[in-house]
């Protein structure tokens, strides 16, 4: 199959943007199509640099414009985080399960190949007592939670791998797979950035959620490297039949850690510690987190909680960037974000 095309959704976040740079060097792409609602200046620059490589049409627009899709590879990474007291439940369903809809577009519009960014909490423990420890496919996992995120997340997934197999416009026959990320951090993290500065305006204090948790994360290099390797395997007849309609889990060699623990060995250098202050033991907070969830004061903190708390990992067999690279590659962004936070402390003293 030569001359291919691949759209991929949500290419302005910051996940989708690491994949064009990844895709860019894919052998025989005549064109990629960044799909985003919106597009910052400076990533609009970035895209243009790479516009000697092959052709990189940026669109702003909705997944659902089916003038986008025309036959190409779709690399889909678009949705909306569940954020307490900023985001509404409804735009979160209204994105993630829209992906049925984007599914029947894709027939109509002969989309031979649909990869679609899934999230580990699809297959969450359900309690924080569950431990799950190097789990992987073959193992019966499902989130029962009705929170936003996950199960719209789930019911998207499900819509995606159903999908494989349909018959297309043009008599052809649409193949899926999705990945399940571990949290992906990485630099440009909204996540570790909203972390970070807020320690960063504490006295160099991070605050400490989630010590009970053990996990290993995924550096957002490698999680865009996992999507590379799916749409190579489903263009390749050999290796096509066995990623068809399956979903994977994508880790790395990071090793296995606390959220916190997480965040503190990428900013200790530049002087951010834990705090050390006394928390309440993990089942009270459970308890005023029920009582809470009851009288309606705060929404699904229960699972909220269990997110951060939870012993959950999974195995891996090979990554593009070590443990050790992507640590350095971090850290280098953390200190860029500790020098801007300096820089605006002068400039306010001047």
């Amino acid at each position: 199959m030569t001359g291919w095309s691949c759209l991929v959704m949500g290419a302005g976040g910051f996940l989708g943007q690491r994949i064009i740079h990844l895709l860019i060097e894919e052998k025989e792409l005549k064109e990629i199509r960044a799909l985003d609602k919106a597009f910052r200046p400076k990533l609009r620059e970035e895209f243009s640099e790479l516009q000697n490589k092959t052709k990189l049409t940026v669109l702003e627009g909705d997944i659902l414009d089916e003038p986008f899709l025309k036959r190409a590879f779709i690399i889909h990474t678009a949705s909306i985080i569940y954020v307490i007291g900023v985001t509404h439940r409804e735009s979160i369903m209204n994105v993630n399960v829209g992906t049925q809809l984007l599914l029947e577009a894709c027939v109509q519009a002969t989309v031979p190949i649909f990869i679609y960014t899934s999230t580990l909490e699809v297959a969450r423990p359900n309690s924080y007592k569950e431990i799950i420890q190097n789990s992987h496919e073959k193992e019966p996992l499902e989130n029962t939670w009705y929170a936003p995120y996950p199960h719209s997340k789930k019911l998207a997934e499900k819509a995606v791998l159903a999908a494989n197999g349909l018959t297309l416009k043009n008599g052809g026959t649409m193949h899926t797979c999705a990945v399940r990320p571990m949290f992906i951090y990485g630099e440009g993290s909204p996540v570790l950035s909203a972390g970070i500065n807020e320690a960063l305006n504490n006295h160099g204090i991070l605050s400490s959620f989630s010590k009970f948790s053990r996990v290993n994360p995924v550096y957002v290099g490698n999680m865009a490297w996992a999507h590379i390797l799916a749409l190579r395997a489903l263009r390749e007849p050999k290796k096509a039949p066995s990623v068809r309609g399956q979903f994977y889990y994508i880790s790395d060699d990071m090793p296995h850690q606390s959220y916190d623990n997480l965040s503190y060995t990428l900013s200790q250098e530049f002087g951010l510690c834990l705090d050390s202050s006394w928390s309440l033991p993990l089942s009270l907070t459970y308890w005023i987190g029920f009582l809470l969830e009851i009288v309606s004061f705060l929404p699904r903190p229960i699972y909220t909680l269990t997110l951060s708390n939870s012993v959950f990992t999974f195995s891996y067999k090979k990554s593009l960037y070590s443990w050790e690279e992507a640590k350095q590659k971090t850290m280098e962004w953390v200190g860029s974000l500790v020098d801007r936070h300096k820089e605006t402390l002068k400039s306010k003293t001047q």
